[in-house]
């Protein structure tokens, strides 16, 4: 069992960080940070640019998260995911058997979430296990 936690350094993220660190600490479960870097469209040379600067972005905020876990005494690992944040999350919580998907917020209203599609409503809505 895992808690599985989307981060990307937002200030929604960090928040959303503290408290999988803290429910990860108190049930004994270890952290699988995800970073979902899909990028849209997949042609042309601009979406191997787009694709690699998302991921540097990844990896640094991937770094930011696990040296915070770690400082908590969390066993943490990370993944860096070449696909939408919702994918990414969905199928990391399944491989790994997640007790809890933890997401921060932007700060969006409920009804923009839910005409936009934010990453926590998606998650509420094809998540087959709690999203925190």
């Amino acid at each position: 069992m895992s808690i599985v936690l989307g981060y990307d350094e937002s200030p929604g993220a960090d928040a959303a960080l503290a408290t999988a660190i803290t429910v990860a600490a108190r049930l004994g479960e270890h952290l699988v940070i995800v970073y979902g870097a899909g990028v849209p469209g997949h042609l042309g040379e601009e979406y191997k640019v787009h694709r690699e600067a998302i991921r540097e972005l990844g990896r640094s905020a991937l770094t930011h998260a696990v040296e915070r876990a770690q400082a908590a005494g969390v066993p943490t690992e990370v993944e860096l995911v070449d696909d939408k944040p919702v994918e990414a999350l969905l199928d990391s919580a399944a491989r790994h058997d997640a007790t809890v998907i933890v997401v921060g917020t932007a700060g969006e209203s409920p009804m923009r979430g839910a005409i936009l599609g934010s990453t926590p409503h998606k998650l509420l809505h094809l998540s087959d296990r709690p999203v925190l």
